[in-house]
């Protein structure tokens, strides 16, 4: 069973935290907040977070159910445009330069880790051994 987590309205810009995205997704839980824990990109804190609570839905909608058996992982990771703050910045002969201020929308989808799906995770794991 998956949870969903949502992050809205995120004041960086959406090409930079699909950066962060990219290195996480398909990934297990474990190995992913290790990866974001030592992230230098300022995403990346807000990602932890969210994976964090990702995890804590999961908890929630499984209470039976143990984490460390469970074997968690990224299922969906999707970054989405948000809305973007108009500003204007002077500039010569009067005139103005418009500034964007753009924000971004984070779906993370966390679901435990079934022997008949294929993860990422799995993939490279396969390529690393041939």
């Amino acid at each position: 069973m998956e949870a969903i987590a949502r992050l809205r309205n995120v004041p960086t810009s959406p090409r930079k935290m699909r950066l962060v995205a990219d290195l996480v997704r398909g990934k297990r839980v474990g190995m992913a907040l290790s990866l974001l824990k030592y992230t230098p990109n300022h995403g990346a804190l807000r990602l932890e977070k969210l994976l964090l609570s990702a995890v804590a839905n999961w908890q929630a909608k499984n209470p039976d159910a143990k984490l460390e058996e469970a074997d968690l992982y990224i299922k969906t990771i999707m970054v989405d445009e948000g809305r973007s703050l108009k500003r204007l910045r002077p500039a010569p002969q009067g005139r103005g330069h418009r500034i964007r201020k753009r924000s971004n929308h984070v779906t993370l989808v966390v679901d435990a880790f079934n022997s008949g799906e294929v993860t990422a995770d799995f993939e490279e794991l396969n390529e690393k051994a041939n």
